[in-house]
């Protein structure tokens, strides 16, 4: 049974204003263009205008932080979108204006500002109507990210995560995610297009929204997460101290004995906390940190730089790795990133 809302909930005052508006990707009156646009940034979706075309726009901002995105998209008049399964990422949809219904395997969902918010599984065929010249605020989480860490946080091997697509925006999970996204947006329109978000800002952003989805929301490993933090040993502080040290590191060999030092416990308690609440280990930790270090710096760099240079700079040495690896981070080559910001 979907959740009642009533049509004064939904036409509350909630702050129509656009977001994002620097970031724009799509701004369209043509249904073709928005359906391939979008479809592009998203996924392929099928879309349809269900009182004709007259009062049909479609827009969409999209602000973009390694392995998360935050995006402002609007409709006018009334659309049903069918997008099937997500397959690559999770979408938590927090309505800004307008009503939007959701059908997602057997169940059916209404959402309204203030009122309730949707979060959409890959693995999960959804369908929708936005109705209302709707707008949202959707913040898009790549499924890898969240599948590591539930499997981290649950002792358990990767498998899907299926989330129980009704968010309350009354009580306090709701209210908590609700407030990440606000400030993500307001993070990326104070950094504007240009700015990069520094690789210990982003790690933290996405382990503060990771943790709010999978210890606020309730999904399919929901008990086996309560289950299993019960019985592990629980440093948090240690592993940001060693975070931060890999990250204040990054150009230099991995030690450790020096990371364990730092961090204020022993290695194996390092090695095993890694597990547990990054669901990666220590190693790969620095990789993604020094990805990230490579990332920032190519979109910074000269035209004249060189990859090979800032690579054997952070540290790698088989180039081939790091391209591979790098792509399958950033969906494009270093050399690619290099010229597109040149």
């Amino acid at each position: 049974m979907g959740m009642d809302i009533t049509r004064n909930e939904a036409a509350a005052p909630t702050g129509r204003a656009m977001r994002l508006a620097a970031f724009s990707r799509v701004a369209t009156g043509r249904l073709d263009d928005a359906a391939a646009e979008i479809g592009r940034i998203f996924c392929p979706h099928d879309l349809v205008p269900l009182h004709g075309a007259g009062d049909f726009y479609a827009r969409h901002n999209c602000a973009s932080y390694d392995g998360i995105s935050i995006n402002y998209v609007a409709y006018g008049g009334a659309v049903s979108i069918d997008p099937g399964c997500l397959e690559r990422f999770f979408l938590l949809q927090l309505p800004l204006g307008g009503v939007a219904r959701i059908r997602t395997a057997a169940r059916e969902i209404a959402t309204a500002p203030g009122v309730a918010a949707s979060l959409l599984s890959p693995t999960l065929s959804t369908r929708m109507v936005w109705e209302g010249d709707c707008a949202q605020l959707i913040l898009l989480v790549e499924r890898r990210l969240v599948e590591q860490r539930a499997a981290a946080l649950a002792g358990r091997a990767v498998q899907p995560v299926e989330f129980e697509p009704a968010v309350d925006l009354t009580g306090a999970a709701g209210q908590a995610l609700q407030a990440e996204m606000a400030h993500l947006a307001d993070l990326a329109e104070h950094l504007g297009p240009g700015g990069d978000l520094p690789p210990l800002a982003a790690a933290n952003l996405r382990e503060t929204l990771l943790d709010a989805l999978l210890n606020g929301q309730s999904h399919g490993l929901s008990a086996a997460i309560e289950v299993f933090a019960g019985r592990a040993d629980n440093l948090p502080a240690a592993l940001r101290r060693a975070r931060d040290y890999l990250d204040a590191n990054a150009t230099e060999p991995l030690d450790l004995a020096d990371l364990a030092d730092a961090a204020g416990t022993g290695i194996r308690a390092l090695q095993l906390g890694f597990r547990r609440h990054f669901g990666t280990s220590i190693s790969e930790m620095l990789l993604d940190v020094r990805l990230a270090h490579l990332h920032a710096r190519l979109r910074r760099a000269p035209a004249d730089a060189r990859v090979t240079d800032l690579a054997f700079e952070l540290g790698f040495t088989h180039l081939s790795r790091m391209a591979s690896a790098y792509r399958a981070k950033f969906g494009e080559t270093p050399s690619a990133t290099l010229r597109r910001m040149s």
